[in-house]
């Protein structure tokens, strides 16, 4: 079986000859503080030196580094040619791009003005391959990689999806965990500390900044989206208790939300309001194929909520996940500036997408569920177990 590594590295070989460049490129240095998002995607390792790992239209791999950093991506036999160097890797750069290029020089490098997963070449980086690149045939040839970069994240392989399942099956324990301990007068703080030490101990990532994972909520005077849990604020009685969380295990995210009724029964406005929000989810699933844009997902899931007499919501219906609970690319949302061109990329098949709304219920709190779908031939499937009621606490 081959590793992930390789499957993503085959699956650039397609996205690179279909793009009409002559080569993508991945331009780094000094990995350990951070680095280009697409990096992890093609590489199980760090760097150090300045790198360039490469897919070329013919579908060799190249990678051009620090002669220290060489040995890895040997033993690896992910990559075809390995060029290191010494004392620095503007001449075998430039030496390797020229035997690459056409006549016509395409260089495709991670740039985008609207995603910033497609956007991890620096600035410094960018502007010292303008200077290694100038004086040559190829100093206009730099392009965006935005499509292939997208693509690459985003289509997910089988075992990316295996992955995926995975954390959200620790997601759901970690649900059930916090729903056994939740009760009246236990503080949204102690509910958040419970689940983190959940995740510490089990060795698992987060998939958003741990300082605000999981989002913890109860009752009307909460904070609403990426709030800090209080450790003032209390499980009440009338209140609903609402999560979101998102894990990473075996280096995939998961991105779901869950709410609870504190109390014996679920009154009405709270019924009222799970039932609208899991029709908006269903419309947005009903609409979710191949090659729609993700603005008209959105809208028909707006469109199902304002029908019902509730407020629209202040953000996009969906964004995929992968690496990352939010995973760049293609957006479920609507043609607000704020989201650049993403929501107009057609959709495209094995995207995996949130679909997550909510309503903030007067005197109750804030009611939001949140699924994860993968796009299919024919629409999508949900990976997420959806629930069909809303849960209570006692």
């Amino acid at each position: 079986m081959p590793s992930l590594t390789r499957e993503k590295l085959d699956q650039a070989r397609k996205l690179v000859a279909d793009a009409g460049v002559d080569v993508w490129m991945v331009f780094v240095r000094e990995t350990s503080g951070g680095s280009d998002p697409c990096l992890p995607l093609i590489l199980d390792a760090g760097l150090t030196w300045q790198s360039a790992l490469m897919v070329t239209r013919t579908g060799e791999t190249i990678a051009v580094l620090g002669n220290y950093d060489a040995d890895p991506l040997r033993v690896s036999g992910d990559w075809d040619r390995i060029v290191p160097y010494v004392q620095g890797i503007r001449e075998p750069l430039l030496e390797v791009l020229d035997g690459v290029c056409g006549d016509h020089p395409r260089i495709a490098v991670n740039t985008s003005t609207s995603d910033d997963k497609a956007d991890g070449i620096t600035h410094g980086m960018y502007r010292l391959l303008e200077t290694y690149l100038s004086g040559t045939r190829l100093e206009e040839a730099l392009v965006s990689a935005e499509g292939i970069a997208m693509a690459l994240r985003g289509r997910k392989s089988a075992e990316e999806v295996r992955r995926m399942r995975r954390a959200i099956a620790e997601t759901d324990a970690l649900f059930d965990l916090a729903a056994a301990h939740a009760r009246v007068g236990a503080s949204e703080r102690a509910i958040y500390r419970l689940i983190q030490e959940r995740i510490d101990a089990q060795g698992f990532g987060y998939g958003w900044e741990r300082a605000g994972n999981p989002i913890v909520n109860s009752g009307p005077d909460s904070m609403i989206g990426h709030g800090i849990p209080s450790d003032t604020i209390t499980i009440q009685p009338g209140h609903i208790f609402h999560i979101d969380l998102g894990v990473v295990v075996e280096g995939y995210s998961s991105d779901i939300q869950r709410c609870w009724f504190v109390g014996d029964s679920v009154p009405d406005d709270v019924s009222g309001a799970f039932d609208a929000v899991q029709a908006a989810i269903s419309a947005g699933a009903s609409m979710l194929r191949p090659g729609i844009a993700g603005w008209e997902v959105d809208a028909e899931g707006r469109r199902t909520l304002v029908d019902r007499g509730y407020p629209e919501y202040m953000h996009a219906l969906g964004h995929q996940v992968g690496r990352m609970a939010h995973d760049g690319g293609a957006l479920l949302g609507p043609r607000w500036e704020r989201y650049g061109r993403t929501p107009l990329i057609p959709v495209s098949v094995d995207e995996v997408y949130t679909l997550e709304l909510g309503i903030t219920v007067p005197g109750r709190g804030y009611l939001g569920y949140e699924e994860m779908v993968q796009v299919t031939p024919e629409g999508c499937t949900f990976l997420s177990n959806r629930p069909t009621s809303m849960p209570l606490l006692g």
